[in-house]
Order: structure tokens, then C-alpha cells, then sequence
């Protein structure tokens, strides 16, 4: 069906919007099965930029599943970084690194914090909040790679910060030792 629509947008005039609708909804669906080399070729086959960044843009806020959303973060850093502010660069980046991160957690475990993908920091704040040390070392270890070199809102400092206000925590006892009275 997306096909043969993409036929009659050859033949026929249609608007901006059905247009952009069209061809997210035809990205979406093979984003969901996993056809990321059709989604690739329906991309490079749209000739307007802007229509290509609003459905690139468009299908990310969507929330696909992490694989489409680590897709749609890869394409629009790699072809339209300059034309993005520097707020929606910051959480396209961080997506894509949240996402890095998402896929260094055990798979089964994975659905209880992609939510968390665009906000690294917040889910290593999870981490650390479930007590899942093993991997928070996993999830710092990638971070400190992935970081180096790159502005996205958030550094290395931060990261550090955060495990040493946990580390700390942890050391708090909530009660005070009594004196004996004899």
C-alpha cells in the first residue's frame, strides 16, 4: 500500500503534510520489522531535505523500539547536524547514547529502562537507585567512551558527581550508636 501511494505522489499533487504523514508512517512500519535498509533506501529516494528531516524527526518522536530509535538518531546526526539547534542535537546525541547504554543491559531487563533512553544520566541514576552495581560498571564503562570528545548536556564530571552522591549515601548510617549507662 505505501508502494502504490508512493506511486500516486508521482502522478498526482498531494499536500506537504499527507506527504510527510505518508512517508513516516511507511518508515515507521519498517522500522517495526526490522527492514532498516528499505527504511534507508526510502529515505535517500525523498529529494526535499525539510521532508526528509520532519519525517526523520517526526518518526523519532514517535518512540519507536530501541533499535528504530538508535537508527533514526544515527541518520539524522549523520545528514542533518548542522540544521538541528543545539537543544534537539543535545537529545538526539544523548538518545543515541542512552541507547548504546540500553543495549549494554542484560535483554530481558532492557524494557524497564527504555524509557529512560534519551536521559543517560537517569537511568545510571536508576541503576544505582535498584542497586544493579554489575551494571552501572558496564553502563559508566560505555558512558566514558562514548563521551570523549562530545558535547550532549551532560560530561564525564557529571557521571562521576552522580556516583559519588550514591557512594556517599551508601555510607550514611540512619541512627546513632547510644551510650551504655552503667
Amino acid at each position: 500500500d505505501y508502494e502504490l501511494c508512493e506511486e500516486w505522489e508521482h502522478l498526482y499533487p498531494v499536500p506537504r503534510e499527507d506527504l510527510i504523514n505518508l512517508h513516516r508512517e511507511h518508515l515507521l512500519h519498517l522500522l517495526e520489522i526490522g527492514d532498516m535498509e528499505k527504511a534507508l533506501q526510502l529515505l535517500q529516494r525523498i529529494e526535499d531535505p525539510g521532508i526528509c528531516l520532519a519525517i526523520s524527526e517526526q518518526s523519532l518522536d514517535q518512540h519507536p523500539n530501541l533499535a528504530a530509535s538508535h537508527f533514526l538518531a544515527d541518520y539524522l546526526t549523520a545528514h542533518f547536524y548542522a540544521s538541528l539547534t543545539t537543544a534537539r542535537r543535545n537529545e538526539i546525541q544523548a538518545l543515541c547514547i542512552g541507547s548504546k547504554v540500553l543495549l549494554t543491559l542484560p535483554e530481558l531487563s532492557r524494557v524497564n529502562y527504555f524509557h529512560l533512553s534519551s536521559r543517560p544520566l537517569l537511568m545510571l541514576e536508576q541503576l544505582l537507585m535498584n542497586m544493579k552495581v554489575d551494571w552501572v560498571a558496564v553502563a559508566v564503562q560505555t558512558l566514558h567512551q562514548l563521551l570523549a570528545g562530545q558535547e550532549i548536556g551532560f560530561t564525564v564530571e557529571d557521571i562521576n558527581n552522580l556516583l559519588s552522591k550514591y557512594a556517599e549515601k551508601a555510607l550514611n548510617f540512619p541512627f546513632t550508636l547510644k551510650e551504655k549507662r552503667s
